[in-house]
């Protein structure tokens, strides 16, 4: 998960008014300002909102018409992008829905880097949690925004396996879901709750990160995310395993929990080996020694332990051959996006200087502007990101639970 490469060129030479010159001025100080922003986690996701509010309701009027209906100015810009999962082959649109969509992602990816910025801290406190917690809701909601809203009105068609294809977008959507309900499911552990809920929480968790990974099965270049995804859906249906044996106890079926119990750790241990040996994007985690997998083992190890020796000693209860079923459905707890809205137009759009910029026309197809296109192809200069710093020591709670 890294930011992307970007650029912007105006495609409507003649633009030589005072009112002209000064709205593209307008438009590219708001996205210098945003883009600059992006590479560092550690800013404020107030400064982020602000910004990217301030640059979307500009780029409204290159959309819509001050009087309403399609502006003719959609497109008078020439956007170029990288994608997540292509390498630095840039893609180029003379369309504002697709820069649109683009830095509404890449504002969506700061989000869950601010989140993993803050979740890697040692100890944090009850308020950073709930921003960790607000920052992926909202990364979650700007996605299916992208999804819903945006990508259906490109004046082009997804590139294959870039950011805006659907089951990329949907990838992030679900992973961005199941990360802020990971923070659920470690509060449910710290405070204790109920064990069959923090088994359902944990499937319900587990199934999101499935479905994230599934969106990603036909990507080419996709292998490493997907067995990510894939080992943290594992991850958290063995913690739902674990607590299901563990309620199962509760309830005298003992037989029952020590089955459910040998499911947990199982799936897990043999899919970290998997992922070891997966090639692809992106950094190679080493998810065995992870504080969460690592409490994992001599959690399920203790209560396998016990749930034997009571069995032995007590119940004398068969152990069936398959696991027991997961509950379906967590009774509360579940995480739903929180809703992103784009801001109006800008006031800056006045009815004059809609017209000093429509005064000179751009056809995305007419061959001048492809040959201008041309002139800009080419490899974008790398964005230098603020690394995410990584902690050498154990959480301080007792779930382990980590946002990598």
């Amino acid at each position: 998960m890294h930011y992307n490469y970007f650029s912007l060129s105006y495609m409507a030479p003649g633009c030589t008014s005072t009112i002209c010159s000064s709205g593209i001025s307008d438009l590219k100080a708001s996205r210098y300002r945003l883009l600059e922003l992006l590479p560092d986690p550690r800013n404020s996701s107030a400064s982020v909102e602000s910004a990217l509010d301030l640059y979307l309701a500009l780029l409204n009027g290159l959309v819509t018409a001050p009087q309403g209906g399609p502006s003719k100015l959609r497109h008078n810009f020439l956007f170029k992008w990288t994608h997540s999962l292509l390498g630095n082959t840039p893609q180029l649109q003379q369309d504002t829905v697709f820069e649109s969509a683009n830095i509404i992602c890449n504002v969506a990816i700061w989000f869950m880097k601010h989140a993993a910025m803050i979740a890697v801290k040692d100890d944090i406190d009850m308020e950073e949690a709930k921003e960790v917690h607000k920052s992926l809701r909202r990364a979650a909601g700007m996605f299916r925004l992208v999804q819903k809203e945006l990508v259906p009105y490109l004046f082009e068609k997804p590139m294959v396996g870039g950011d805006l294809d659907p089951r990329v977008t949907t990838a992030y959507f679900h992973q961005c879901t199941a990360e802020a309900q990971e923070v659920t499911v470690a509060r449910a552990i710290e405070l204790k709750h109920n064990a069959s809920l923090i088994s359902a929480l944990a499937n319900e968790t587990s199934k999101l990160f499935g479905d994230a990974a599934g969106s990603l099965v036909s990507i080419e270049g996709a292998e490493r995310w997907h067995k990510y995804l894939r080992l943290k859906s594992v991850f958290y249906q063995a913690y739902a395993y674990s607590y299901c044996g563990d309620n199962l106890l509760s309830l005298d079926q003992c037989g029952a929990a020590i089955r459910a119990l040998q499911e947990s750790y199982a799936q897990a241990e043999e899919l970290c080996k998997e992922y070891r040996k997966v090639k692809g994007l992106g950094p190679k985690a080493r998810p065995e020694t992870h504080p969460f997998f690592k409490r994992l083992s001599p959690i399920v190890r203790l209560t396998l332990e016990k749930c034997e020796r009571e069995n032995g000693f007590i119940y004398h209860q068969k152990v069936p051959v398959d696991p027991p079923e997961l509950e379906l459905k967590a009774t509360y707890g579940l995480v739903s996006p929180e809703e992103f809205v784009l801001p109006p137009t800008s006031p800056l759009w006045t009815p004059v200087v809609y017209a000093a910029l429509d005064q000179v026309k751009s056809n995305p197809k007419d061959p001048a502007n492809s040959s201008a296109a041309a002139k800009v192809e080419g490899d974008l200069t790398p964005v230098s990101e603020v690394p995410l710093p990584q902690s050498g020591q154990e959480p301080k709670n007792e779930s382990g639970c980590v946002l990598q």
